[in-house]
């Protein structure tokens, strides 16, 4: 085995342990890249990783919660889809790993890499000039795509809305970036200043992509060219359904399955055994009506079970400079959808699954 290639799988075998999670493909991206890039290796697999902590962020209270297969991203498998749900999927790992790659070019950490100072000295606005060090977004947008999209070989539908969806997920990591400034001029008068770009936090590119995830648009096409597979006559179809869709805008093909239900075959566990919110401080509406979303609404019932919990209290400061806390013990009361006793079930279960209802 050539000495590059074992370090390669030694590389995807150490980022498999650290997160976890045997089930995702991370070890795909940094099986994807060129064998010049293994220096970007390990920021792609964190960047993959972080991606898919804010997707289960984003969904965490939601029938369909971003479970560890969900990062089985290529179109090599039979089974995979192409959901409301997967476009998201795509969409955030991709901004994870482009968003990490930036990070780490602006922190040193690649030789080969600068900030982006194509726009210092020229005028930006009224009272400043461009200046500093910009994140090169560039950077992490040329490296990314050379791992993220690589792992789409295919030339079908599917493929191409994946692609789609990928790029949805960059140009989410430009479209919140922020501009940050520095006053220059006679004892801090700010009479010019001079101002770059920089990252958003990553929840903040979550949040953008969550709200693309709402609008996302289905695409209608032709069945029976689409079963022509790589033919001129599908590859026409499918140039005409994506001529009228917006860069920026999510795109998806099949509708969601009922995610209240278990399929071990697609890899959904179904809402039984979830936890849900029903009481608490700062919670937003749709988390007060996660019970009836996970629970109810799935035929099954709130189950209150009442678990011990031990937490920092009376905390004191001591001079100097430390603070001292007790440990106390408390009980505290969490809610879980749990399955109806056969002689309390109601014979017709309404569940709400229409639309993207997760």
């Amino acid at each position: 085995m050539k000495r590059s290639t074992f370090l390669i799988l030694s590389i995807a075998g150490v980022y498999g342990a650290v997160l976890h999670a045997a089930a995702w493909s991370v070890n795909n991206f940094l099986m994807t890249g060129p064998k010049a890039y293994l220096t970007y290796s390990s920021s792609v697999a964190a960047g993959a990783h972080s991606g898919m902590e804010e997707c289960k962020f984003q969904f965490g209270w939601e029938r369909w919660n971003c479970p560890e297969s969900a990062l089985q991203l290529s179109t090599h498998n039979r089974l995979r889809s192409a959901t409301r749900e997967t476009s998201f999927v795509h969409a955030i790992s991709s901004a994870g790993v482009m968003y990490t790659l930036t990070r780490n070019c602006s922190m040193g950490d690649f030789e080969s890499c600068g900030c982006d100072d194509s726009r210092n000295g020229r005028v930006g606005g009224r009272g400043w000039v461009w200046g500093g060090c910009s994140d090169n977004v560039e950077f992490g947008d040329r490296i990314s795509k050379l791992f993220v999209d690589a792992l789409e070989t295919g030339h079908d539908t599917r493929a191409l809305i994946n692609l789609h969806n990928n790029e949805v997920g960059r140009l989410a990591v430009k479209a919140t970036m922020k501009r940050a400034c520095k006053c220059h001029g006679v004892s801090g008068s700010c009479s010019i200043q001079t101002c770059w770009l920089q990252l958003a936090e990553f929840r903040e590119i979550g949040n953008y992509l969550k709200i693309k995830y709402d609008q996302a648009h289905k695409l209608e096409m032709d069945k029976r060219r689409m079963r022509a597979g790589n033919s001129a006559d599908s590859r026409g179809a499918t140039a005409e359904t994506f001529h009228h869709v917006h860069a920026t805008e999510l795109v998806f093909l099949e509708d969601s399955p009922d995610y209240c239900t278990r399929n071990a075959s697609l890899g959904h566990h179904g809402t039984e055994g979830r936890e849900c919110l029903q009481t608490g401080k700062n919670l937003s509406q749709w988390e007060k009506r996660s019970c009836r979303r996970l629970c109810t609404e799935c035929g099954l019932r709130v189950e209150e079970r009442r678990t011990e919990v031990v937490a920092s209290c009376n905390c004191k400061f001591h001079w100097c400079c430390t603070v001292r806390c007790e440990q106390c013990r408390q009980l505290v009361a969490k809610h879980f959808c749990a399955r109806r006793d056969a002689a309390t079930a109601p014979n017709h279960i309404k569940r709400r699954n229409k639309g993207h209802k997760r």
